[in-house]
């Protein structure tokens, strides 16, 4: 396919990177002027989108998806598809996919999990609203990126279920820091911890898969000094959507209403900000119950 990418960081790079190595012809535009192998640089999105059968974007937020979107769907042809696998709110996400099917093309939210390691190594998840047609059309490509792709329904439904996803995520890795640092006080040993949770009801990806404390369990950012996989400030913006979804939705989610406002505090008044997201443990470390 000839394909479009706009927006080449930390993601969208070795995403479009992966495409050209899999033979697809790639134009990529980034406002930061980003060079990739194997990826053809232009000046403009419009530039990126002209004539491709695929334009994908990876953005930071709705707000610059709109106004990208403003000046991409004018330029990409009749039947084109619009994939956003960018993480920005639903109404953003249901507003381009309208604007883009007023101008005959097909449109899908696609929001992955899996962080950098993910999309360098083409392992990401990708979660995916929009119409059947389009989901066709990007499937090939969801397959080079990724190993599934989960088609969640309707337009906006990809978002949906990212930030629901990410809403648990957020409020097991606090429950987990929040039971390491109480093993501590009470003289349990974290192997031992991990040990009887990793095994027993309180099992969680947050535990078995991510555990916040260096040396337990499989490796993990706690074990590279908390480096981000998954930014502490990337939650934050994820728990915050989640809770501009739930007011929308007229959604009762106080967990992930306090998940939000913990991880606010670590970040914007703490030391959160640049380090994982499971860097929560060292708050709770050395934090009384006052």
């Amino acid at each position: 396919m000839k394909i479009g990418f706009i927006g080449l960081g930390n993601m969208g790079g070795p995403m479009a990177a992966n495409l050209a190595k899999a033979g697809h012809e790639v134009s990529g535009f980034d406002v930061a002027g980003v060079e990739i192998d194997g990826v053809t640089s232009v000046e403009t999105g419009p530039a990126a989108a002209e004539g491709a059968d695929v334009v994908i974007t990876m953005l930071p937020n709705g707000s610059i998806l709109r106004a990208v979107a403003d000046t991409v769907i004018p330029a990409m042809k009749p039947g084109a598809v619009l994939l956003d696998c960018s993480t920005v709110d639903v109404d953003s996400a249901r507003a381009v996919a309208q604007q883009a099917k007023a101008a005959n093309l097909g449109a899908l939210d696609a929001p992955v999990s899996g962080g950098i390691g993910g999309a360098a190594g083409g392992t990401l998840t990708f979660m995916v609203g929009g119409n059947d047609e389009a989901f066709a059309i990007a499937k090939p490509l969801f397959d080079i990126m990724g190993q599934k792709a989960v088609h969640c329904g309707e337009a906006g439904n990809g978002q949906a279920a990212k930030i629901c996803n990410n809403m648990v995520l957020g409020v097991t890795m606090i429950a987990t820091c929040e039971a390491f640092a109480l093993a501590d006080k009470l003289g349990l040993s974290r192997e031992a911890m991990f040990d009887v949770v990793s095994t027993s009801s309180g099992y969680s990806w947050s535990m078995n898969a991510y555990c916040p404390a260096p040396g337990v369990g499989p490796t993990s950012p706690a074990d590279n000094g908390y480096l981000p996989g998954f930014a502490a400030e990337l939650m934050l913006k994820d728990l915050r959507l989640s809770q501009q979804a739930a007011e929308a939705a007229d959604a009762d989610t106080p967990m992930g209403e306090e998940a939000t406002a913990l991880y606010a505090r670590f970040v914007e008044d703490e030391d959160g900000l640049g380090q994982d997201f499971s860097a929560m443990l060292l708050r709770f470390e050395k934090r009384g119950r006052g």
